[in-house]
């Protein structure tokens, strides 16, 4: 074998005449332990994301509804995406009924079929021992268990670009032409549909699918390049179909949230798409805001971009684990592959092509994007890190039973990084599971101690064999596995941001983020000013030292509660016995997350105003006019007259003029309820009911 191919032996790797009836047991077991993870508790009252949860509700109202993926039942906006993710949570609301399992019933599915289909893939490149091993490192991975617990669209998504990876795979593998040509068709399909789970975060993976493609096939380069050119046009039809489709509809369709004019390719190419990675506007999203000298600024939820970001504080303990190793791995056989200068296997060479170019080009992404990220993005590393990790373990004990130079302390080596940095994360918040650090150190030293001594003598090597390699895989999966069994016997109380961990900054991170306030002190700003945090509540109190900056929330998107309170009940009850038959019940100009439990709680026709943020131009003035004139609506709550944050937290952000002038067309057409019409406790506030038009 040459150093290029750095093959896995086949005994090693597992690939065998037959498959050992153990190794199918083996897969039931992780696959069902998975299942375990990710289903744990669910129906423990948690709904997820509450943004998607309140639209998927609504999208089981119409058709029209349930093809955009509107958030509100009259069909106002959609979610700032294109609703894939969403189809299957609606179909499984159909059939069970609206509930918090039903909603995460399907990521649940999605989960495990993705840890089996990444255990189907690394089987044709690395052989089945791998495959087994990578499939539990995926499993395993904190993040992936978390989100695969919540119904963000990032568990389909995880799913679908490890079916593209398994097509591109049998692709170059394929027997003949016409065959691979058809399983690279069906990869380009897979990574369609993933954009139309999550944008353009799919076609990240595209360059290494392509490179892997090229170097993995043999014949001649023309047909190569067509075949890819045919790929294209694939992706392209069955990415955009959908976009083409909301865009170019005729009949009534939603608002494309967070979009600047309604239409789903300005989302694409705006907010949801370069916007993430350049920075380019928040579309209503939120973030970590900093505002000083009367300048605004966001940055992602991850941190600081950078080179570091998937090793900090926020995400590191959510994905960075086994990231050390997988580095490791892609180094050494790299420089082997140079040093040996020879071709190789076209096909085991694809397969390192495949994930180490997956890895290394979504971590570059990530790291400098410097618009929204949140950590959970994180989770599409794992199939990666899953099948470098396993491969790069395997290939260490080839190298350690059989090498006579140094090689062999590689696998010793690859132990002592991972549990090295599997101590630094624990050790940022000894809090939680602080015993966890001496635990992996224990382990390890019993792992490299083993692997040493059977290094002495031949006869030593025999004895402490398999075991050591064994203690090896369990000081390494034994931080993020215990990370992950507690990820999954909490009940998560925030979908929007969820994270494993502790409940600190990016373990748990509250919703909407941190904002900085100005130095200086803490009046309540004027329309279209920064917030000021000084004192306890905003507007109140005086404000930080000078030179000092006190953090304040920005509220925005979908991680509020999914009941109402007594308050809101009342407000609602009114609006449905005074609207005059109104098909609106009731229009709430909040964000999504103020928004939300009045469509997950109740059956009126509520509607939210401005999007996931509150801040997109929808409904305009001009179809509040004309809701109020014809009927439609009669009710509205917003905050009270010359209140001078219309949405609390927003002001000063990129849209907060929108909110200020909805705001001011409400207060100039309609009059205050009074607070004791409908027995509320307090006096508004933020839920402030407003009477539009028709009889008092």
């Amino acid at each position: 074998m040459t150093a290029a191919t750095v093959q896995i032996p086949e005994k090693e790797a597992g690939v065998l005449p037959a498959r050992g009836r153990w190794r199918i047991w083996a897969l039931a077991m992780i696959c069902l332990a998975a299942g375990l993870l990710y289903a744990w508790k669910i129906g423990a009252g948690q709904m997820g994301n509450t943004y998607y949860s309140a639209a998927v509700k609504s999208m089981t109202g119409s058709f029209s509804n349930f093809l955009f993926g509107s958030f509100d039942p009259y069909g106002v906006f959609t979610v700032d995406k294109p609703p894939m993710a969403l189809w299957p949570q609606a179909i499984s609301v159909l059939v069970f009924g609206f509930h918090g399992w039903a909603l995460l019933l399907p990521e649940v599915i999605a989960g495990v079929a993705a840890v089996f289909l990444l255990h189907r893939t690394v089987r044709l490149w690395a052989g089945e021992n791998v495959a087994l091993l990578a499939a539990l490192i995926f499993a395993l991975t904190p993040i992936t268990v978390v989100i695969n617990r919540d119904n963000n669209p990032d568990t389909l998504l995880n799913l679908l670009l490890v079916a593209a990876a398994y097509a591109v795979t049998r692709s170059i593998q394929a027997p003949t032409s016409r065959v691979r040509t058809t399983w690279l068709f069906w990869c380009a399909f897979f990574v369609g549909c993933g954009f139309l789970t999550k944008m353009l975060q799919a076609w990240i993976i595209l360059p290494a699918l392509a490179v892997a493609f090229l170097v993995g096939v043999t014949g001649p380069v023309l047909r190569r390049v067509l075949d890819l050119l045919g790929a294209g046009v694939v992706l392209f039809v069955s990415s955009f179909w959908w976009v083409a489709l909301h865009d170019w509809w005729s009949g009534t369709k939603p608002y494309m949230g967070g979009s600047t004019d309604g239409t789903a390719w300005d989302l694409v190419f705006g907010y949801n798409g370069f916007g993430r990675v350049f920075g380019q506007g928040d579309g209503g999203g939120g973030g970590m805001v900093t505002v000083q000298a009367g300048k605004v600024t966001t940055s992602s939820f991850g941190g600081e971009a950078g080179i570091g970001r998937m090793f900090n504080d926020m995400v590191g303990g959510q994905i960075s684990w086994l990231l050390p190793l997988s580095l490791l791995v892609l180094a050494v056989v790299g420089v082997r592959a140079i040093v040996a200068r020879s071709a190789g296997d076209p096909v085991r060479r694809a397969g390192w092509v495949l994930w180490g170019g997956w890895l290394l080009v979504t971590v570059l992404v990530f790291s400098y994007a410097k618009g929204i990220w949140h950590p959970y993005y994180a989770t599409a590393l794992a199939p990666a890190i899953a099948a470098l990790s396993a491969a790069g373990l395997a290939l260490f004990w080839r190298y350690y039973r059989e090498s006579d130079s140094m090689a062999w302390a590689l696998l010793p080596l690859a132990v002592a990084v991972s549990v090295a940095w599997a101590f630094v994360v624990v050790s940022r918040d000894t809090s939680w599971h602080g015993w966890l650090r001496w635990a992996v150190v224990a382990a390890a030293v019993v792992a490299i101690g083993a692997l040493v001594v059977g290094r002495l003598s031949e006869p030593l090597r025999r004895a402490t064999g398999r075991w050591s390699l064994v203690a090896g895989v369990v000081a390494v999966l034994l931080a993020p596995g215990v990370w992950s069994v507690a990820a999954a016997t909490r009940v998560m109380s925030d979908g929007n941001t969820p994270a494993a961990g502790p409940q600190t900054l990016g373990g748990g991170m509250p919703l909407g983020g941190t904002m900085l306030a100005p130095q200086g002190g803490g009046q309540n700003p004027g329309p279209g000013q920064a917030p000021s945090t000084g004192g306890p509540n905003p507007g109140q109190g005086q404000g930080p030292p000078p030179g000092q900056r006190q953090p304040m929330m920005v509220t925005a998107g979908g991680g509020g509660g999914s009941t109402l309170t007594d308050d809101q009940r009342r407000i609602l009850d009114y609006a449905e016995k005074h609207g005059d038959g109104a098909e609106i019940t009731l229009g709430v100009n909040n964000t999504a997350s103020g928004v939300a439990p009045y469509i997950m709680d109740s059956d009126a026709t509520v509607i939210a105003m401005g999007g996931f943020g509150g801040r997109d131009d929808t409904p305009s003035t001009d179809q509040l006019q004309r809701w109020v004139a014809d009927g439609t609506l009669r009710f509205i709550v917003g905050s009270p007259p010359g209140a001078r944050n219309p949405v609390p937290g927003q002001s000063g952000l990129p849209g907060a003029g929108v909110q200020q002038k909805r705001q001011r067309w409400i207060e100039q057409h309609c009059t205050v309820v009074d607070p004791s019409a409908y027995g509320a406790t307090s006096n508004g506030g933020s839920d402030t009911l407003y009477r539009c038009g028709g009889a008092d």
